[in-house]
């Protein structure tokens, strides 16, 4: 899964050769310890042709037509994601990418739980593939992370990961003409296994309050 995830570089120069020149966002600030429940910085095109904007949306999806009581998931697992009635029209016409520089897991040893941040070998931007949606109250657009199967390191401390694209794959996977899975899958592909690595950090990232704290990502 994807529960906390960071982003303090604010590098969004790939994006920006991919696609026509995002208008980023003045505000944006690094964060080292974005939870859910939050809003994000969320690379998408609001309609169909739309020019690709970099926006602040809200980590939690629930589409307008749910009920209030509805579940506000913030991942949507790959395998599904095309299929569920809850994500499929997102999926389709609503992709969406999350800039990160790593994202924390937790490793079971000896009956405690200990954080771990994965990030990439080269220390370059994470793209990770989301999908978006219009929530029916007064928050701005809800957003889930897709997630997969863990690859290379990343499967040392979880099952799961973060669907994260290789930078060839950002200009398609926001592109709307592309609506069919199997378009999709043919057009993106994830980032090599080989460029993720992960290290122990403090367990200081347990609690969410603090996200300005460059020391959280440092290595035990």
């Amino acid at each position: 899964m994807c529960g906390r995830f960071a982003f303090y570089s604010m590098d969004f120069s790939a994006l920006t050769e991919a696609v026509a020149q995002p208008d980023l966002l003045a505000d944006a600030e690094p964060r080292y310890n974005v939870p859910p429940g939050t809003l994000i910085s969320v690379a998408r095109r609001a309609e169909d042709e739309a020019p690709v904007t970099i926006e602040q949306l809200w980590w939690g999806y629930r589409p307008a037509w749910a009920d209030a009581k509805a579940p506000q998931p913030i991942n949507a697992k790959a395998e599904t994601v095309a299929t569920s009635k809850y994500f499929a029209p997102a999926f389709k016409r609503h992709r969406c990418l999350i800039s990160a520089d790593g994202w924390y897991e937790w490793l079971s040893v000896d009956g405690r739980k200990q954080p771990h941040f994965i990030t990439r070998t080269d220390g370059k931007t994470l793209y990770l593939g989301g999908i978006w949606t219009e929530r029916g109250d007064d928050l701005a657009p809800g957003v889930a992370i897709i997630t997969e199967p863990a690859r290379g390191s990343a499967k040392e401390v979880h099952d799961r990961m973060p669907l994260a694209l290789d930078n060839d794959s950002l200009e398609p996977w926001l592109d709307t003409a592309f609506t069919d899975r199997d378009a999709i899958r043919g057009v993106t592909r994830h980032i090599d296994a080989g460029l993720i690595r992960h290290w122990p950090v403090s367990t200081a990232v347990n609690k969410p309050g603090d996200d300005r704290n460059a020391a959280l990502i440092n290595p035990l």
